[in-house]
């Protein structure tokens, strides 16, 4: 039978699947899953609980695998290469892209978001959408930028790749991730930090609550930190810029010295 679907119609369907983290068909017909045949078998009746088995071969540990590849990395280039091999976080096989940095590397000040959306997904860059472009124009305020030719900033993430629907990062992907970010840090060796929302501030500093925590410098993996308000946060709180408006100015002087 033809199509009812005309071929624009039927790939936005396939597009809104994609987004939504479908990356495989399984069947070429649907499956009527309320079925149930006349000759289905009765359930047994459940044994009594049982210890779960302990499968003594548990294989690597994630975390540790993490930590010895991202200590081989001797510069943001072979960083960016183990992050990429690394083969135990599933949110890579939903991903288009890794998004590593933007920015300058060097540059005094380092911002480390949270995970890339859709838009970074698609560009490979992290903060370019509606939250990324509200940061360049909250950096642009103070004179600064990711390209600015003398106070240019750099920019990373929690995560290289994004979760399915932008949910939030799960504690065991942090976990995984977080000896690459650590290695990061080491390798582009700011002079100050800035993590943006809670996500940053809980892989970082083990704690969240921004709108507390937001404001007041930190040490965070051996550097000065300042918490602040996610750009995506003061996109649906506009009332909140004077707040970001005011770590902004407490950067500046911060940097000045």
């Amino acid at each position: 039978m033809e199509s009812s679907l005309d071929f624009h119609t039927a790939k936005a369907l396939l597009d809104w699947h994609v987004d939504l983290g479908a990356d495989e068909a399984i069947g070429d017909v649907p499956i009527n899953r309320y079925d149930v045949p006349k000759d289905a078998p009765k359930a047994a009746k459940p044994k009594p609980a049982e210890a779960a088995p302990v499968d003594e071969q548990q294989g690597p540990d994630p975390v540790a695998v993490a930590r010895q590849m991202a200590q081989g990395a001797q510069d943001l280039d072979e960083l960016k290469v183990a992050m990429a091999a690394f083969p135990h976080c599933d949110l890579k096989n939903g991903a288009r892209n890794l998004v590593f940095c933007d920015g300058t590397a060097g540059a005094k000040v380092m911002v480390i978001g949270e995970a890339p959306g859709r838009e970074e997904d698609k560009q490979g860059k992290p903060f370019v959408g509606p939250a990324g472009q509200l940061l360049d124009a909250m950096f642009a305020a103070i004179s600064h930028g990711r390209e600015h030719a003398e106070n240019p900033i750099y920019i990373t993430n929690v995560l290289p790749w994004r979760p399915p629907q932008n949910r939030d990062p799960q504690p065991e992907e942090v976990a995984m991730m977080l000896p690459f970010l650590e290695r990061h840090v080491a390798l582009a060796n700011p002079d100050v930090l800035v993590l943006m929302g809670n996500h940053a501030c809980d892989a970082l500093l083990g704690r969240k609550g921004i709108t507390k925590m937001r404001g007041t410098w930190v040490e965070a993996l051996g550097k000065p930190a300042l918490p602040m308000l996610h750009p995506a946060y003061l996109l649906r709180m506009p009332h909140a810029k004077r707040d970001a408006w005011d770590d902004l100015l407490s950067l500046q002087a911060r940097l000045r010295g």
